[in-house]
């Protein structure tokens, strides 16, 4: 039987956006973003502060009601407490409930947090370790690979807030440049504006707004058929407020959806493998390994076992004694005693353990 197309009718609802603040230092990033807590349009803001430290100051403002979200500064700490916001906004919506609003102090931090995450690595792969042995101060090579891994990070992060079911209000530092060839060589008298954080920040948001010390805040970009902007001549915008962005020129209600984005993956294991991840109990995994069979899951023969050996790996990891901090590469000598006990309790139990469970 052939496929049967899937399809539905637009709903023409205006969906919540993702608004991207960006600018330099004391312009107004913070102020604009905690004015807008005090709207009567929403309901509860949430603020996640990252490295900028003035969560608790700007809370003085009248009228200005925000919840802080405390995290331990580490990504996995600092991701759920962003998906723990995520699925109270998704129970205010279905309530129809005023929009839950999050605010991230800055998102530049959490790039460069990523970055130094990647460089750290890097020093210490076996290769770098020699060089800067010999030489210190030596240039290294980034693994394409580790990059990917950063990028993976912030990805995960970036699809929670693009298909957030209320408001996200991200901050991020933007400043003029020197504009520099292909070899990373300034050129002379030609500057250009940059902002903080993944290459596709600007282009992954729904409305982009430049503001700079002593000058007018600008839209530089809206996603929006309620008013253009010419990509060379962005829109000024005297007495800027976001509410009045979101509610009246983007015209968003409580009506408003979240975008409706399935992420997009090469296969059907995405979803399995970041259950996988996640689990933190062999009954968890013992459950999953039952589930992912294709007569029940729909999974083909090849995804079931990528599925199967991610849990095999799990159970075997969550055996191992606890590490001190969870985003260490293991050593060398290390990987080779995990190898081998994986190896040998693989071979004589875990899959007689999930089979039988």
């Amino acid at each position: 039987m052939p496929p049967k197309i899937k399809s539905r009718k637009p709903t023409g609802v205006v969906p919540w956006p993702l608004v991207l603040i960006e600018g330099e230092e004391g312009a107004g990033k913070t102020y604009g973003a905690a004015v807008f807590s005090s709207s009567e349009k929403i309901g509860q803001m949430y603020w996640i502060d990252l490295d900028e430290g003035s969560a608790d100051e700007y809370a003085a403002l009248p009228g200005a009601r925000y919840l802080i979200i405390e995290h331990d500064g580490t990504y996995r700490d600092i991701y759920e407490q962003i998906e723990a916001v995520f699925h109270e906004a998704r129970r205010a919506a279905l309530a129809k409930e005023p929009p839950v609003v999050l605010t991230i102090d800055s998102v530049s931090a959490l790039w460069r947090m990523l970055t130094a995450w990647t460089h750290e690595r890097a020093r210490r792969t076996r290769k770098n370790e020699k060089i800067l042995a010999e030489d210190p101060d030596a240039a290294i090579d980034i693994p394409m690979n580790l990059w990917n891994d950063a990028v993976e990070r912030w990805s995960a992060v970036l699809y929670l807030l693009k298909t957030f079911p209320g408001i996200v209000v991200i901050l991020a530092r933007g400043k003029q440049v020197s504009s520099v060839d292909e070899n990373g060589t300034p050129i002379t008298g030609r500057k250009e504006w940059k902002v903080a954080g993944h290459k596709e920040l600007v282009f992954d948001a729904t409305a982009c707004v430049r503001m700079r010390r002593g000058e007018e805040p600008e839209l530089v970009k809206v996603r929006s058929l309620r008013m253009q902007v010419n990509p060379r001549r962005p829109l000024q915008i005297p007495d800027f407020t976001i509410e009045n962005l979101v509610f009246e020129r983007m015209g968003c209600s409580i009506e408003s959806q979240p975008r409706d984005m399935p992420e997009l993956a090469a296969d059907r294991t995405r979803p399995w493998l970041a259950k996988v991840e996640a689990a933190k109990e062999k009954e968890v995994l013992q459950d999953l390994w039952r589930q992912a069979h294709p007569e029940k899951s729909g999974l083909t023969e090849q995804e079931a076992h990528t599925v199967g050996a991610a849990i095999r790996r799990r159970v075997a990891k969550l055996a191992e004694p606890e590490r001190g901090l969870e985003d260490q590469p293991l050593s060398d000598v290390d990987k080779l005693r995990a190898a081998a006990r994986a190896a040998a309790a693989e071979a004589e139990s875990t899959d007689a353990e999930l089979a039988d469970a």
